[in-house]
């Protein structure tokens, strides 16, 4: 084991003895580095002020992505480099073309939220070449401006390419030299870091990871910590031990195997949605309103299915598609692996279907056949960044437009778990699809669900909005000439 935590603080090594394994990232920062460009807002995500930019390794190439530094652990930056709005100002004190762009269109109103939108726009110009509005306002979706100053931000990320070629850019020109410093900080150590607040391991392999699960069977294991982290900021929990996945490069691969695609559990949300992208443009739309794109950077796949959240997007989706999970633990030879549906893992509230010592190592998604006709909804109060009241997702199967010979209706919201819908689906078995199938498996609704009342949703609201999600499908996948989503109206105001 290595017992150094090693990362990049700009061009500088950082090494570090101990560490907290909950100390936040912005905490080290403001704290320990007395670095205090980066802001504490909300402290759980959600308002983009202590946007930072995390450089790390993926398949040998270096990857920049926004987070938010208030929930990310900073054992979590092992490997990495960590760029803060600091080092964004050039050694003769001249701006850079983001901030530069930010002073010319006037994109500062109080200026507390500045520094979080300026860092998300570098990470976009890092990553993109004269990105479109649309992606602009994708980047900018998980800051938030209590001053209304959005037009003149977004002015800024059009002008930033402007202002200087991305040629010409010190961070670019530097990408090579900066991956190959990290290159030689990855190792195949367990990283095992002690701390006053408890143990922090981080292993390299997925053996490694059954042999440590297996002697701490108690830890809490971390992927993006998008929810973990409010475990600490706002619950105040001591976790011990922290044993965090993101090392583990075998667990972030996602591939193609024919009749369907596998997802290892630490494949981020970002690679997620391009590939399930290609077996619905609907899951495209689903996964474009997770979050802010600095918890789409740090979220995966198999912290929002291992976190059990009832209200978690992706799980209605994938049990719709008839997803299974693919769990690991140690055994006596070796690591030792079962699979089991993925709408079978979910027992009850935050209770799996998950041995001691076992962990989420993949998720398996089968890909739509020809005879197949698949919907996915979200309903929140706000379109970008905000929790589902309810989410649907829907696959019926007929074939040559005849009856409907299966159907899988899946909600989240709904129950305490993420559910199927087994009394509205037997409702459209051997039923045409059409407008008397869908008000038989509406009337069946209250057989499946008791929803409760909360601050998203009234038991009675949601409810109805379950029944409307499948009236929404009908026409959909009958009058396709009827637009019935706020995206496309989105897109034609754009384009108008």
């Amino acid at each position: 084991m290595r017992e150094r935590l090693r990362f990049l603080l700009g061009d500088e090594l950082v090494e570090i003895d101990r560490c907290d394994p909950t100390l936040t990232v912005l905490d080290w920062l403001r704290l320990e580095k007395r670095m205090t460009g980066s802001k504490e807002g909300c402290a759980e995500g959600d308002c983009g002020a202590c946007t930072v930019v995390v450089g790390r390794l993926d398949r040998g190439r270096l990857r920049y992505e926004a987070v938010n530094a208030c929930i990310r652990f900073l054992p979590t930056l092992d490997g990495c480099q960590l760029l803060t709005v600091e080092h964004l100002k050039g050694d003769d004190g001249s701006l850079h073309p983001v901030q530069q762009a930010m002073v010319e269109c006037h994109g500062s109103q109080c200026g507390f939220c500045t520094p979080g939108f300026v860092m998300s726009l570098f990470a976009l110009r890092l990553n993109e070449a004269e990105p479109s509005i649309s992606r602009i306002e994708d980047a900018l979706a998980g800051n938030l401006c209590r001053c209304t100053g959005y037009e003149p931000i977004i002015a800024a990320g059009r002008r930033m390419d402007e202002i200087a070629p991305r040629e010409t850019d010190r961070f670019l020109r530097e990408r090579e030299t900066i991956a190959a410093r990290l290159a030689a900080l990855n190792d195949a150590a367990t990283l095992a870091l002690e701390g006053e607040g408890g143990r922090f391991y981080a292993p390299a392999t997925v053996e490694a990871l059954a042999e440590l699960v297996a002697a701490h069977p108690q830890a809490t294991l971390v992927a993006g910590a998008t929810d973990v982290g409010l475990w600490v900021t706002k619950a105040m929990k001591r976790l011990d031990p922290v044993i965090y996945l993101g090392r583990i490069e075998t667990l972030r691969e996602i591939t193609d195997e024919g009749d369907h695609l596998r997802f290892g559990a630490m494949a981020g949300h970002i690679d997620v949605r391009a590939a399930l992208a290609t077996l619905s443009p609907q899951l495209d739309e689903l996964m474009r309103r997770f979050g802010g794109e600095q918890v789409r950077n740090a979220g995966t796949i198999g912290g929002n299915i291992a976190n059990g959240s009832p209200i978690g997007d992706l799980p209605p989706a994938l049990i719709a598609l008839d997803a299974t999970l693919v769990l690991a633990q140690r055994g006596r030879a070796g690591v030792e692996r079962r699979t089991i549906p993925l709408e079978s893992f979910f027992l009850d509230y935050r209770k799996q279907d998950r041995r001691p010592a076992e962990f989420v190592e993949a998720v398996l998604v089968p890909k739509l056949a020809p005879d197949m006709l698949f919907h996915a909804s979200k309903v929140s109060k706000r379109f970008d960044e905000d929790i589902s009241a309810v989410c649907g997702a829907f696959r019926l199967t007929r074939h040559a437009d005849g009856p409907i010979s299966e159907a899988r209706l899946a909600y989240g919201g709904m129950a305490g778990i993420p559910k199927r819908a087994a009394a509205a689906e037997a409702a459209l078995i051997g039923r045409p699809w059409d407008e008397d199938a869908v008000e038989a498996a509406i009337a069946a609704l209250p057989r499946d669900f008791t929803p409760l009342s909360d601050m998203r949703a009234s038991a009675d609201y949601r409810l109805k909005i379950a029944g409307n999600l499948l009236r929404r499908f009908l026409i959909e996948t009958t009058q396709p000439q009827t637009e019935t989503r706020v995206a496309g109206l989105l897109a034609e105001a754009a384009h108008g």
